[in-house]
């Protein structure tokens, strides 16, 4: 289907499911298309060809979305970002199996971990370093429950003398790797259970973008390198790291390298999160076709001119190197576009393009946000779209108290 016409007919759903509500629809307004996050779970099942998928919350941060996406055959546990989340999730009861994809230094969380057999049973921390232990270490009095531990290892491209990917583990040698777990395996009070390889310049790099055919076309060939070398690498630490314990998992990639994720025999999971909601910064893959299922929306409360409205608000710059690929896409009506001069604003962003025309004062605009899950820390409620009528209101994490 068209874009402008796909974009069309979103914006008549949409619109059609604020007219049935009983009452207003508060803005800035966050909804879900659940049909097309069902399409891009079943997806991201068929990418994975039988390798278990796990969550990753950071790019949902919604406790329904995280248990509608657990219940879907193919899914298994959750990649958390904040230990004090993964302790709220266990409590909760929406999953007993939690892998950190992150370190923490969290000593409060940290505590109450170490005094939980349960939560120490349902959730991995992840380290990359001696120090990391040690910090679990200086809040407990006893070592009488194992804290399970999984490792960080680099999983970047070297090439040229040069690192390209994601700045995170210090552990790239397969004897620096060794060199740890045998540190932990030795170390009364832990388990060593897992690895993980994050390949963030193969997983989180758009390859296929239209205004940039000869950047794509470097990009794919430093995925295929990438690809390559981290397959190799993978079944040297595994071998190794095999001969000292036995590893109950390795998890590896994200949403946009699953098929050669889940295609490394060493990979036992692939992570995924942006997938299923499918923001503006994975718009421009060539391993699938994008679904995008979050929007919000925003008045138009000006019009300054013939030519441009304004909207209140809209301004939910996403994360990462400042640039026009932050900033939110005013998807529908299709061919509405920032200003140059002032983009998109804390109280207020000017659209221009030919629609802006045709907006009225009380007009809803939709928008795509960047990147996943950032946008519901602005909001406490999530409204989930099914068809042409909106079927719940759900809290988000910051709708629940928390902000992880």
């Amino acid at each position: 289907m068209d874009d402008g016409i796909a974009r069309h007919r979103l914006r008549a759903r949409l619109d059609a499911a604020v007219a049935k509500l009983p009452g207003h629809l508060r803005t800035p307004a966050m909804v879900v298309d659940l049909d097309a996050f069902d399409a891009n779970a079943a997806d991201l099942v068929r990418r994975a060809s039988g390798t278990p998928l796990r969550v990753a919350s950071k790019s949902l941060r919604v406790p329904a979305l995280l248990e509608r996406a657990l219940a879907r055959p193919g899914f298994h546990g959750v990649l958390g970002y904040s230990l004090r989340e993964a302790l709220w999730l266990h409590e909760q009861g929406i999953t007993d199996d939690i892998v950190m994809g992150y370190p923490s230094v969290d000593r409060e969380s940290l505590s109450a971990l170490v005094s939980s057999p349960s939560a120490a049973a349902a959730i991995t921390l992840m380290v990359d370093s001696v120090d990391h232990l040690d910090v679990v270490d200086s809040v407990r009095s006893s070592k009488a429950v194992a804290i399970r531990i999984a490792i960080d290892v680099d999983a970047g491209l070297r090439v040229s003398g040069q690192h390209v990917g994601p700045k995170r583990s210090p552990l790239y040698d397969t004897s620096a790797v060794v060199e740890l777990a045998r540190t932990v395996v030795g170390r009364p009070g832990f388990t060593l259970v897992g690895v993980m390889t994050y390949e963030g310049q193969v997983a989180g790099v758009p390859d296929d973008v239209p205004s940039q055919r000869t950047k794509s076309m470097i990009v794919r060939r430093l995925k295929s390198a990438s690809i390559e070398q981290i397959k190799v690498r993978r079944r040297e630490i595994d071998a190794a790291v095999r001969r000292l314990t036995t590893l109950e998992f390795w998890n590896a990639g994200g949403s946009g390298s699953v098929e050669s994720s889940a295609a490394d025999p060493v990979v036992t999971e692939v992570a995924a999160g942006s997938g299923l909601l499918v923001p503006g910064l994975f718009d421009h893959y060539q391993s699938f076709t994008p679904r995008p299922a979050s929007f919000f929306a925003v008045p138009v409360v000006r019009r300054p001119s013939a030519n441009v409205a304004t909207v209140a608000g809209g301004g939910f710059i996403a994360s990462g190197p400042t640039g026009d690929d932050r900033a939110p896409i005013p998807w529908a009506p299709p061919g509405l576009h920032l200003t140059g001069l002032e983009g998109a604003g804390e109280v207020q962003t000017p659209l221009t393009g030919h629609p802006a025309a045709t907006l009225r004062i009380g007009d809803l605009v939709w928008f795509r946000h960047a990147k996943s899950g950032e946008l519901f820390e602005h909001t406490d409620t999530v409204h989930l779209l099914t068809g042409a009528e909106f079927t719940a209101a759900v809290p988000t994490y910051r709708g629940t108290g928390n902000s992880f």
